[in-house]
């Protein structure tokens, strides 16, 4: 059997190893357009900050560790330009000597990733105008700031990227302003949330506009002000945009894939697509809601993993399955950890719950031992006491929380089984009440 893979980084890379386990003797070729096959995009931001000193600590594996280890043969710079199922054939590009050819497959995988939203904004081409997808792209930026030594940088966006680049940037001295459309920063959050964001960002000296976009860069060949719908100038040394980013689905749809509801590649729970034979995973593909079993796009390197597990074991024959996801999400800003899992407050009554919300401020330890407040706020179903989802906002013990009320809404618990769980106590750990166990005790109230 001949497996062809198109693109790496976390789904490709994961499925052809899952695949190699399952099949000692598939041919099995991997096909990825930029010169990494296989790194961490969320470690980016600390190899622009220099917390990670080189290039290879982000960059752990290459195409001789994938041949070696796993017998994969990986093609890096090499780009995929068509897929024609009906002769089960894929055309390639090698971009370092333009030669195309064509690779015939039994089994086809995409796993395109994701690219950047770059808005049609008038100056958008300047050469200080970045995004932050690849380790290629934060070659640039990291390079730009030790050698221009900038003093402002606006960020368009304020998603997790945009909120960890403040942090970079600012422990360099520079200062930023961050630019969002939404009421409020980081708008996957409910209000209350973000103004509590906000409110700690801006005690770190950052700027923060909202309500407001950018509508043209000015300057020559580089940009030195952001002009703002709203009217106000914003002098810059560069910009970041990060306002998202969108599956990358153009290859897939030329050859007649079908697309789901959120644009993304539509799979079913065996990551098959609409064609036989052909699979997909990653951040071009959708996921779909544990908790509304509805299609959702979350794309998150954690979920692009366990879609190419299991696409890799459903191309070797295997039987595993996607199990959905939550959304689960955390970050770091200066010394704040912001969390989120399942649905928040806006999203469980837009899907027609009567929910029961609270709002719970409580120390990760007990304050003799050093402990500091977190803020939770959690939602649950009315009517059945189901835990919906959460969002926690502190400096310390945010992850241990946010990953017991993941395990908890996975297994359909209710408000009281929070209250009733049997938590590790100690005091350099946890209160004797755990902040989880608050929470359950006051959604069970009703």
């Amino acid at each position: 059997m001949k497996i062809i893979i198109i693109g790496g980084v976390a789904g490709g890379t994961t499925a052809a190893t899952k695949a190699r386990r399952n099949d000692k003797t598939a041919e099995i070729k991997l096909f990825e357009a930029d010169q990494d096959i296989s790194y961490s995009g969320c470690a980016l931001p600390y190899y622009i900050s220099n917390r990670i000193t080189n290039r290879a600590g982000v960059v752990p594996r290459n195409a001789d560790f994938f041949k070696k280890k796993h017998n994969v043969d990986v093609y890096t710079s090499h780009r995929v330009l068509e897929i024609k199922p009906e002769v089960k054939t894929v055309t390639v590009e090698n971009l370092a000597t333009q030669e195309v050819f064509d690779e015939t497959y039994d089994k086809l995988l995409i796993a395109t990733g994701a690219v950047s939203t770059m808005l049609p904004i008038d100056g958008i081409e300047k050469e200080n105008i970045f995004s932050l997808r690849t380790v290629v792209n934060a070659d640039k930026i990291r390079k730009f700031v030790l050698e221009t030594k900038p003093k402002n940088v606006v960020i368009v966006g304020t998603g997790f990227i945009g909120m960890e680049l403040s942090e970079t940037f600012s422990e360099r001295g520079i200062n930023v302003t961050l630019v969002e459309l939404a009421p409020h920063v980081m708008p996957t959050l409910d209000s209350e949330m973000s103004e509590e964001l906000e409110k700690y960002l801006r005690d770190q000296k950052v700027t923060i506009v909202t309500e407001d976009s950018a509508v043209r860069f000015e300057g020559s060949t580089r940009v030195n002000k952001v002009i703002l719908k709203s009217g106000r100038e914003l002098e810059t040394d560069f910009v970041i945009m990060a306002v998202g980013i969108k599956p990358n689905v153009s290859l897939a749809k030329k050859a007649g894939i079908e697309l789901g509801l959120t644009g993304a590649i539509k799979v079913n729970a065996k990551m098959a697509t609409n064609i036989e034979e052909i699979y997909a995973c990653g951040d071009c593909a959708e996921s779909f809601s544990k908790i509304t079993g509805k299609p959702f796009y979350r794309p998150l390197g954690s979920t692009a993993n366990k879609m190419g597990r299991v696409a890799g074991d459903q191309i070797t024959g295997g039987d595993l399955e996607f199990q959905g996801g939550l959304g689960t999400g955390i970050f770091k800003v200066f010394d704040m950890a912001i969390a989120q899992t399942g649905l928040t407050e806006k999203e469980a009554l837009r899907e027609g719950y009567e929910v029961i919300v609270s709002h719970d401020r409580k120390p990760d330890k007990p304050e003799y031992y050093g402990g500091r407040d977190m803020l939770i706020k959690a939602v649950a179903d009315k009517k059945t006491g189901r835990v919906l989802g959460a969002q926690i906002i502190g400096p310390a013990g945010v992850d241990k929380r946010i990953d017991v009320f993941v395990t908890a809404i996975t297994f359909g618990a209710k408000a009281e089984d929070l209250a009733n769980l049997d938590l590790a106590y100690s005091p350099p750990f946890s209160t004797a009440k755990d902040p989880v166990i608050f929470t359950g005790m006051i959604l069970g109230k009703g």
